[in-house]
């Protein structure tokens, strides 16, 4: 193991339920249920162990749970989103194929919390490959009694259904997903009401991502206490970091949130950069994060440092960038890429999004084509994003618009 690499989350992973319950798993709702742990005490202990979501807003999970209705005339429904679709994310993937027992027992304990008696995996169309190792997993989980009808003699109820999305990169948006379930079309929506009280079907619903509740089963394995010391007070816990680009060995790791800067990931975890290329920068969670240039790279990964350097851990995803040999040339081609994106992706539910990705895109390619002489193409590409930005009905034209004004920016001594 490298000296860079804290598991907790990997050294659960394992594709057969036997060895699954011989490394300790299950143990944790076996202790909530057979101890009589309210579901209020859950909550609280996700609280206590500073736990963010691992989907991209890092949002306090516990806090969130804590949203829904204690009493409800509706059901309620917890969604565990799986429809990880932005380029550079395939973290989630991994616990999906290597750990889909964690992710269970995680989704029962947090259904047992908000008291769902039903949840939901939202699995993208590309994953279609993963759904029956999942359907397997869940089965055999039901069969050992740790889903199904009066769960360990406890009296709680629980079912999981995979829903299968459609392909659209916009309902991996938590609203937009919900629209996807109900049979519409997957547009975002208006908010307030919020999910939690106005969610699937007018229900009380929680949405988390795949790695968020992967984590759910390990805090009650460990403490709350000694999980919220692992990381920094801010950014508890490991994460898992889906690193690709031009490194030497790309892959998935699991890294201590703030003990390792991105230069170290790079460098140890990464192996370096691939000798044909100079090193641009690194967009560090997803590619709706502004990039950071090489000289900004000594900072500890986790939210708050990241966003000290005024981008984001989002995701998980870090994608590392470069060049061969025309640096002006590749780097506008990596963002004419990210646009385009964007700009197939969006789902034309708001016009700011709908026509201004376009738009962008459209002044890239004329510039691309030298249908516009450069500088004055660049001029006109640089006013265009305060025409989306906080005007989108959710993040993806807004993503869209600041990662084009980011590249603008960080690298004005070349797209001039």
């Amino acid at each position: 193991m490298k000296k860079s690499e804290r598991l907790l989350i990997k050294k659960k992973y394992s594709e057969n339920i036997d060895d699954y319950i011989g490394k300790g798993g299950f143990s944790s709702l076996r202790r909530i249920l057979e101890n009589n742990i309210t579901p209020d005490e859950v909550i609280e202990e996700v609280k206590k162990s500073g736990l963010r979501g691992r989907g991209g807003a890092g949002f306090p999970t516990g806090l969130k749970w804590s949203f829904i209705p204690k009493k409800s005339a509706l059901p309620k429904y917890l969604v565990c989103n799986a429809d990880e679709g932005e380029p550079g994310t395939f973290k989630d993937r991994d616990i999906l194929l290597y750990a889909p027992y964690l992710l269970i027992e995680g989704m029962v304990i947090a259904s047992y919390a908000i008291g769902a008696e039903k949840s939901f995996i939202y699995l993208r169309k590309e994953y279609k490959w993963i759904y029956d190792k999942l359907l397997k997993a869940i089965k055999e989980t039901g069969e050992r009694g740790f889903l199904g009808n009066n769960i360990l003699k406890s009296g709680f109820n629980h079912s999981i259904k995979i829903f299968m999305g459609a392909g659209a990169y916009i309902c991996g948006e938590e609203t937009a997903l919900l629209e996807s379930m109900e049979g519409k079309k997957g547009f975002p929506r208006l908010k307030p009401p919020y999910p939690a009280t106005e969610g699937l079907f007018g229900s009380p619903t929680v949405i988390n991502n795949v790695e968020t509740l992967a984590n759910i089963p390990i805090i009650f394995e460990i403490g709350a206490d000694k999980y919220s010391k692992i990381g920094t007070p801010k950014s508890t816990g490991t994460r898992l970091i889906a690193l690709s680009g031009i490194v030497k060995r790309p892959g998935v790791y699991e890294i201590e949130q703030g003990k390792i800067t991105l230069r170290e990931i790079i460098e140890d975890l990464g192996e370096g950069i691939r000798e044909e290329y100079h090193l641009a920068g690194v967009i560090p969670g997803g590619i709706s994060a502004p990039p950071l240039l090489p000289d900004e790279l000594d900072v500890p990964y986790d939210y708050e440092s990241i966003a000290e350097k005024g981008s984001m851990a989002g995701s998980g995803a870090i994608i590392v960038f470069g060049y061969k040999e025309d640096k002006r040339k590749e780097i506008f081609n990596l963002l004419k890429r990210a646009v385009h994106f964007f700009k197939e992706e969006s789902c034309g539910k708001c016009t700011p999004c709908r026509e201004g990705t376009w738009i962008i895109y459209n002044t890239i390619e004329k510039i691309s084509k030298r249908e516009i002489e450069f500088k004055k193409g660049i001029r006109v590409l640089k006013k265009l994003p305060s025409k989306i930005k906080g005007l989108s009905a959710c993040p993806l034209g807004e993503s869209c618009a600041i990662i084009t004004e980011s590249f603008l920016k960080k690298y004005s001594d070349v797209l001039k």
